[in-house]
């Protein structure tokens, strides 16, 4: 497949239903449509910004609760702590929304990793889940990472697919809960 940048993209409007043979309004409305794009930038970045990411969350969601009537969208965040200092050590981030815990980042250190900590950490995500509602999680892991960790506690890999490096997977699990 080839990338286009910006700057290769051809302006549609030496297209009209003449030039393709045809009279379809939904192409005499093509020139239209391609002058209305033409005055928006588009900009890509390495950084989301705060405002980006409020459009963007706002506008979905006021989408999806118009769909469903449910307005459920929760964060959820289960960490363990120094008992000393209080300070963050690891934990598990993610979020609740229309009855599907997600999990999106799951960290310890190596120090506190095979103590049975991990396993008490996500029984807790879990059972959160559950208190919220929840019927189903998902979450997605790398190959070289932890699915047999999940597998070991009841999550069912549901698809992989191939990155980086070479022999490496991103692994997509869920599990009813």
């Amino acid at each position: 497949m080839r990338h286009h940048r910006l700057a290769d993209v051809k302006p549609l409007s030496h297209l009209t239903p003449m030039t393709l043979g045809c009279e379809c309004s939904t192409l005499a409305n093509l020139h239209r449509i391609n002058e209305h794009m033409d005055r928006h930038l588009i900009v890509v970045s390495d950084v989301i910004e705060p405002e980006v990411e409020h459009v963007l969350s706002a506008g979905l969601s006021a989408f999806n609760d118009q769909m469903t009537g449910i307005n459920d969208r929760q964060s959820l965040a289960v960490t363990v702590r120094d008992p000393d200092t209080r300070q963050v050590l690891g934990g598990i981030t993610g979020r609740t929304s229309l009855g599907l815990l997600f999990l999106d980042l799951f960290y310890l250190p190596e120090s506190l990793r095979g103590s049975g900590l991990g396993s008490r950490l996500l029984k807790a995500y879990e059972d959160e889940g559950r208190r919220r509602g929840c019927r189903s999680a998902v979450l997605y892991t790398l190959s070289f990472q932890a699915p047999q960790f999940y597998e070991k506690h009841g999550w069912q890999r549901f698809g992989e697919v191939p990155c980086d490096p070479p022999g490496t997977s991103r692994v997509f699990m869920s599990k009813a809960l």
